[in-house]
Formats: structure tokens, sequence, C-alpha cells
């Protein structure tokens, strides 16, 4: 994945399911989620011991979602990503984003196959910060251009 693609997947996308999205403000998925969600992203929490994350219903799985998926972020262990995928997969995400740790090359090849974007090992955050925020170069072009979230 090129760090063209990385940027483009988050200009175009809109809408986050983040899959293990954790009610517990110290989890990093609720802090990253946060960030995602004030920067002006749709977040919409998949975790099915949550009712509510961030002002938003919590979903039991992907399935559930009742709109459209851009991303599907996962923060789950890397043995929980086929089963993700192959759901990310019927519902018609268009990516699939491993947080950093999150390592499933299987999996990953088989989202790619279906036509998915795959980004594996990457903070979503420090991805967009690294793209868009002040202080950065590709921040400071993207702003000019009025691009960015």
């Amino acid at each position: 994945m090129s760090e063209a693609d990385i940027k483009n997947i988050l200009e175009e996308s809109k809408t986050i399911a983040v899959v293990g999205l954790s009610p517990r403000q110290e989890r990093d998925s609720h802090w990253v989620a946060k960030y995602l969600q004030n920067q002006g992203y749709r977040i919409i929490p998949v975790n099915p011991n949550a009712e509510e994350v961030l002002g938003e219903r919590s979903y039991p799985d992907l399935a559930s979602v009742p709109e459209p998926i851009d991303i599907v972020d996962v923060f789950r262990r890397s043995e929980a990503v086929p089963g993700i995928v192959e759901e990310a997969i019927k519902v018609g995400a268009k990516t699939v984003w491993m947080q950093q740790g999150v390592i499933h090359e299987e999996a990953a090849a088989r989202a790619r196959e279906a036509g998915l974007q795959v980004v594996m090992d990457r903070c979503m955050m420090v991805e967009h910060r690294r793209h868009f925020e002040r202080g950065s170069a590709e921040g400071r072009k993207a702003r000019e251009e009025g691009k960015g979230k």
C-alpha cells in the first residue's frame, strides 16, 4: 500500500466501522476512534458487549450495521481477522484496515482477492495526522487544496 493510496483512502472514506471499539476511554480503540470522529468521520462501533460508544449505537457484528461501510478498522487480535475479513466482504466494505500490531497475511490476501483495499499494521490516527494535521507538509498541502478531513 503506497502513501498515496493511504492518503486517498483517508480522503475518500466517510464511514468507519471500528471492530473491537471499547467503551473504556483508556483503550487505544476508544481514543483513536474519538480522534477520527473529531476529524469528521462517521464512526460505527462494532462490539457485542457494548450498547453505545462515543455517542453511537454499537452493533454486535458487521452484518448488523444498517448502512454502507467504507473502512472496517480492526482492533482485534490477529487470529480474529479472517472472520472479520469475510464479514467485510459480505457487507461490501471498501477497505480493511488492521491497526498497528494486527497482522494476518492470508486474510489480507483474501480481502484483496475480493477487491478490498488492505492496510495492515498501521494506526489510522497516526496516518491521518501524518497526512493532514497542521505542521506536516502533507497536511499543509491538503489544507491549501481544501482537502482532508
